[in-house]
């Protein structure tokens, strides 16, 4: 695989995604609603002894979980259906270069897409904690981090189904009831389980650790507090099995989704005899 074959092909795919609206329209809701939630943090700081940080990312962590996924389902579901549609995905596989290039570099090309659109948003929240003083940038940097390994697993969703499907629209909506299933099923699936079975602190634990976005919420909690109190009996289970391995184990998930996302992603692709 030629690298500099790669970066054609990715510099091709990040211009075609940032001509995405939908992605454009994902990321300025994002950027308002964060700007919005960093001055409300700020403005209640004096209320109740809660300072303004902390009321800003626990608020973005809710935020993150609604938007982060639906931004990278969108951009990864269209990158290979979209250009099989178009025909495009023919063509490039008609010149000199093989498909793990394209994929890998449609792949680049859709991470810079993604990390730019939610750069924007993170930097209007930065700028309203940044404008009152209040802040705890380790922290804020920290939730960047782990809120673009989120992007990236559902980037690497997105990519399966695109390899999936043949039409955009398609994909599309595939994406949509992926997105739908990760955050709305994941949060109710969890409480539902606790209702009806009442299992163990361990077993709703590793319930909850089947889903990405769960592992992102407790590794987001637990950058904010150093600990997992605040969910209760799974939480304290958590901080007691665990202890300081726990944010490593966290993002070892985490990165263990993305490798294997796009791992079955390209598999899928390179399989395929037809287009």
């Amino acid at each position: 695989m030629e690298w500099q074959l790669t970066w054609t092909i990715a510099q091709r795919e990040l211009r075609e995604a940032l001509k995405n609206k939908w992605l454009w329209f994902y990321a300025l809701a994002f950027a308002g609603l964060a700007l919005a939630l960093s001055q409300a943090g700020v403005a209640s700081a004096g209320y109740a002894g809660l300072g303004g940080f902390g009321r800003t990312a626990a608020s973005l962590i809710n935020a993150l979980l609604l938007f982060v996924p639906l931004m990278g389902l969108s951009v990864g579901a269209g990158a290979l259906a979209g250009d099989r549609e178009r025909g495009t995905l023919l063509y490039l596989l008609a010149q000199p270069v093989n498909r793990a290039e394209i994929f890998f570099g449609k792949a680049l090309g859709a991470m810079l897409a993604l990390f730019a659109a939610l750069g924007l948003g993170f930097g209007f929240a930065g700028l309203g904690l940044a404008s009152s003083g209040d802040g705890n940038a380790f922290a804020y940097l920290s939730l960047a981090g782990y809120s673009l390994l989120l992007a990236l697993v559902s980037l690497g969703l997105g990519f399966i189904i695109s390899a999936l499907t043949r039409k955009g629209a398609t994909a599309a909506g595939a994406a949509l009831i992926a997105w739908l299933v990760l955050v709305f099923f994941g949060d109710l699936g969890v409480m539902g389980a606790a209702v009806s079975f009442r299992p163990t602190a361990s077993a709703l634990l590793a319930v909850m650790l089947v889903n990405p976005l769960q592992v992102f919420k407790l590794a987001a909690i637990y950058n904010l507090r150093a600990t997992l109190d605040t969910l209760g009996s799974v939480g304290q289970y958590a901080d007691y099995e665990f202890g300081a391995a726990l944010p490593f184990i966290l993002f070892g998930l985490l990165a263990t989704w993305i490798i294997a996302s796009f791992g079955i992603a390209f598999a899928l692709f390179n399989r395929r005899g037809d287009l």
